[in-house]
């Protein structure tokens, strides 16, 4: 295996499940060596196998769980979560790994019973208190989160990423912040790059919160340098995957229409174009369930296409998508969800970078809906490079390349559009934040539902949310007089630049 012989590998593995058919670590490897072999569904089956042998010692439990995330099989994740918190054969590290993993895929409500577990059981475990702080904080139990930061920073202050959420908890103002400390820990000897880049993106929070542009630029200067120079980003790879989505040839919908009672609606677009926020509203209406940002979409296109991916989409999975069997898609995808709802007839599934499946969604799901967030450009642009993302859209971190990305969505949106006329209703943020009952009835009338006055405000909502918005959309909605990049506008002018001369409208 370590030398890719995965042949060989599969033979050793398969052997040593003939001696001990129930050998959990053994089907674990053979699932990594199916993966390595590009061959997606074999793994996934393997993982499942093994998960069904129910094994108790904990490091094989921990790489099961991390394995049947990679394949999204969250009731299964479910289960061991489920069966650990019963007893079992919990440890700390396991725990707070289940609650990583079930956050990854918006399960918030479990991850946080693990969480509160693993601190039961370890006060002292500074990643169990890290964990729970971030779900508390995604429970609006803002105080609470904030109590478990301060109690990581007490201990360690280098913890970047406690820093960077708690500045995320509340405004900060010029007689209640953390701007001194969180200068000298970032010119702490020996800060390592992801801790350096998340203490830099909360000193350019709390400074933009006191009105320090000039500095607060410096700040998240310093976090896209340190983030941009980990991650892989061709801008001309990128391109090509766009320009083989729009080549595909048109194809007709799959049959499944009719299955079931439930209608998907996606929301999508860039990232930081509002999808929390309409996603948000919409889940006001009785008869309809908001879950968050889910990948079952893309996982249903993977073993659709036999073939694993890191991102929601890839170059191979375009080029298989010609034989994938578009009907078992759209099943598997609405299985996948299922256990997620309750008598509500429709669901939102809001992964911005959907986006990117359209044409797949199109023909998987005919009687899916498709809501595009369009806002600004710059708005778009600047929100997206102010945020710090885990190890997804590393475009972002670049202002020419964040500007180049943002130009081939709108052309793959367009592109869209035109494919599949009627399919795809444009919100416009802009428009929503100004008069959100009347986009709100628009909303609903696309989607064949009533309006009802509870969409026209978030103040009722007290679902989790555990996106980059989740301190936004607990307020009212609410539009600004002045755009949130406007005061940073001579600094952004190499992606003012790039818009305008790709053709984007950019206000002088």
């Amino acid at each position: 295996m370590e030398s890719g012989n995965w042949p060989l590998a599969r033979d050793g593995f398969q052997q040593a499940l003939s001696l001990e058919p129930g050998h959990a670590y053994a089907m674990l490897q053979l699932s990594y060596v199916e993966s390595f072999a590009d061959r997606y569904r074999a793994a996934r089956d393997w993982a499942l196998r093994a998960a069904a042998v129910q094994p108790a010692q904990p490091e094989v439990l921990h790489e099961l769980a991390r394995r049947l995330r990679t394949f999204n099989e969250v009731p299964a994740l479910r289960d061991i979560a489920t069966r650990l918190l019963g007893g079992g054969s919990a440890t700390p590290r396991l725990l707070v790994e289940c609650a990583r993993l079930l956050a990854d895929v918006n399960d918030l409500g479990l991850a946080l019973r693990c969480a509160e577990a693993a601190v039961a059981m370890a006060p002292g475990d500074m990643a169990a208190r890290l964990i729970r702080g971030q779900l508390l904080a995604h429970h609006a139990r803002v105080a609470e989160a904030g109590n478990d930061f301060d109690w990581v920073l007490s201990r360690n202050p280098r913890v970047g990423s406690a820093w960077w959420m708690l500045s995320r908890q509340r405004k900060q103002t010029t007689g209640s912040n953390h701007v001194r400390q969180l200068r000298t820990v970032l010119a702490t000897q020996g800060l390592q790059p992801p801790a350096a880049a998340a203490v830099a993106r909360a000193l350019h929070k709390e400074l933009d919160d006191l009105g320090d542009t000039e500095d607060a630029w410096r700040a998240l200067a310093l976090m896209c340098r340190i983030k941009r120079s980990s991650l892989k980003y061709d801008v001309a790879e990128n391109r090509r995957l766009f320009d083989g989505l729009i080549a595909m040839p048109p194809a007709p919908a799959a049959s499944n229409a009719a299955i079931g009672p439930r209608t998907p609606v996606f929301i999508v677009g860039m990232h930081r174009s509002g999808t929390t926020l309409l996603e948000q509203l919409f889940d006001a209406h009785p008869r309809v369930r908001g879950i968050g940002e889910l990948y079952d979409f893309a996982s249903a296109m993977r073993y659709a296409a036999d073939h694993h991916c890191k991102d929601a989409i890839d170059h191979e999975i375009v080029a298989r998508a010609p034989s994938a069997d578009f009907d078992e898609a759209g099943r598997r995808y609405l299985h996948g969800v299922e256990w997620r709802l309750g008598g509500e007839s429709y669901f939102t599934d809001k992964l911005p970078s959907n986006f990117l499946n359209i044409g797949f969604i199109c023909r998987a799901l005919p009687q899916a809906k498709i809501l595009h967030m369009v806002r600004d450009p710059v708005e778009t642009c600047f929100s997206n490079l102010r945020e710090l993302f885990s190890s997804t859209n590393p475009y972002s971190y670049d202002q020419v390349e964040l500007a180049d990305y943002y130009l081939q969505y709108r052309r793959l949106m367009a592109h869209w559009h035109a494919m599949y006329p009627g399919r795809i209703l444009d919100v416009d943020y802009a428009r929503l934040t100004a008069d959100p009952e009347t986009v709100m009835r628009e909303v609903a009338a696309y989607c064949g539902l009533d309006y009802v006055d509870g969409m026209r405000s978030t103040a009722s909502s007290t679902r989790a949310v555990a996106t980059a918005s989740s301190v936004q959309v607990r307020s009212e909605v609410a539009r600004r007089d002045e755009p949130k990049w406007w005061p940073y506008r001579q600094h952004l002018q190499p992606l003012i630049d790039a818009l305008r001369t790709g053709g984007a409208a950019v206000p002088d």
